[in-house]
């Protein structure tokens, strides 16, 4: 390959911090949120225009899909989310889950929602700017350098927290990550939305037609633990299933997948309904191909709903998600682990920073917190080996692949974020480095913050 030699240049510093995030997802906010809350001067640095990431910019509008009424479920910054959107009026009822609490987010109106707790917060927002390097001294992080309409800029740190969903941050410093073969990756997706949609025609095939999650092996081989296969659950198949036996879509274009509410106003609903194998999301490449591969699945899928699921005669595309939805990347080396056997039998640790419940859904594995069954979430998963005052939030987190199946969920990756949050604002406070800090104050504090630890 060839290459060129950058011209050195003086970088111009355009902000110091105390705390500083990069990116604002629901891991970045949730970190954020927690260590603005703790004192901590804290600046949250987005590379697209909106915070919320999975939310706003793909458009995944539930965070919980996964609760049932015998679900223990986590506790922090993540059900903030929910609240705090419920009472901006930025939720739908997720029918025929009302029972369990689950709700679906305005992924729009969620814009508003995460602007308002930033600004609450006293954070200080920079969007439109993308982090290219890490500003070092020996292996400790000072700060990042970001590019943007603004130029060549440097942003320094007293705490970093990589919550870019591909461990960039914790790249650019030489923190050691590891990643999944290509092939082995979980798939990506492009989800879509109709206009146009008659809701009671649809609800109606849906109710003809019901779905359980043990049909989520239509086109691929799910494990469960059997207790999921009779719940039900917002999935198609079968008509994509006739549209490739009749020539509507390409045979081996395996198009199936879930939906949200039909919205009162306008017959709008967001599918999700491509998982494309085989690339990779640190691959600017791959990320293209993905994407206009996605658009081209996504309009095939609105030719079969059209032809054979009543209430979408008349549906029309309405808009793509802003970006591609990729679900596994990079995942960082941490000083601890989490394991298929933690996250599979309850596994408990002396540095919990929070519960998560029995909820797998990834690489084969399709397990729902039904029983309320939950494992505990170890400190030492979100401090990078290697380099000091970094810490990883999100589906960054230190594990293997199953436990990543389960700590990908955004409400996970909430959870995470505060308490990397938190624990940046602590080791502040008792002037330590973040490899030092106390971890039963982080605990304290969490607390104080309403997490629930165990």
């Amino acid at each position: 390959m060839k290459t060129i030699t950058e011209t050195p240049r003086e970088i111009p510093v355009v902000a110091e911090t105390d705390v500083l995030v990069v990116g604002g997802g629901p891991g970045g906010l949730a970190a954020a949120l927690a260590a603005a809350r703790e004192g901590a001067d804290t600046m949250l640095i987005e590379r697209y225009g909106c915070f919320g990431g999975t939310i706003t910019q793909v458009g995944v509008g539930s965070m919980s899909w996964y609760r049932s009424a015998g679900t223990v479920d986590v506790e922090g910054i993540g059900i903030e989310f929910e609240t705090r959107a419920k009472e901006m009026g930025a939720t739908y009822a997720l029918p025929g889950r009302a029972r369990a609490g689950s709700v679906l987010l305005d992924t729009e109106m969620f814009k508003v929602v995460a602007d308002t707790l930033v600004k609450e917060a006293g954070i200080r927002p920079l969007l439109h700017a993308k982090v290219v390097d890490t500003v070092m001294e020996g292996d400790t992080i000072k700060g990042v350098i970001l590019e943007s309409k603004s130029g060549r800029q440097a942003v320094l740190a007293k705490r970093v927290i990589d919550a870019t969903g591909d461990a960039d941050i914790a790249a650019y410093a030489g923190a050691p990550f590891e990643k999944l073969p290509k092939n082995e990756l979980m798939g990506v997706t492009v989800l879509f939305s109709c206009i146009g949609v008659d809701r009671e025609a649809f609800y109606a095939y849906l109710k003809a037609n019901p779905s359980t999650y043990k049909d989520w092996g239509e086109t691929w081989e799910v494990e469960t633990s059997g207790k999921e296969d009779h719940l039900p659950t917002h999935f198609i198949a079968e008509p994509f299933a006739r549209a490739r036996k009749e020539g509507i879509i390409p045979a081996d274009m395996p198009i199936v997948g879930s939906f949200g509410p039909v919205s009162d106003t306008g017959g709008s609903i967001t599918l999700n309904m491509n998982y494309m194998y085989g690339f990779d999301s640190t691959d600017t490449f791959d990320l293209t191909r993905a994407e206009i591969e996605g658009r081209e699945q996504s309009m095939y899928a609105i030719k079969a709903l059209k032809a054979f699921v009543p209430g979408f005669e008349n549906a029309a595309l309405k808009n793509f998600g802003m970006t591609l939805g990729t679900r596994d990347s990079r995942k960082i080396i941490g000083r601890g682990h989490l394991t298929a056997s933690d996250v599979r039998e309850e596994g408990r640790c002396e540095d919990s920073i929070g519960i998560f419940p029995e909820f797998i859904d990834g690489h084969g594995v399709l397990i729902l917190p039904t029983t309320g069954r939950y494992f505990q979430v170890p400190f030492g998963v979100i401090v990078p080996q290697k380099v000091e005052n970094l810490l990883a939030a999100g589906r960054i987190i230190a594990g293997d692949k199953i436990a990543h199946a389960a700590t990908r969920s955004m409400m996970c990756c909430a959870l995470t974020g505060q308490a990397a949050g938190v624990a940046a604002a602590v080791s502040l406070e008792d002037n330590v480095d973040t490899s030092a800090v106390d971890v039963s104050r982080v605990q304290a504090v969490l607390k104080k913050q309403g997490v629930r630890l165990d």
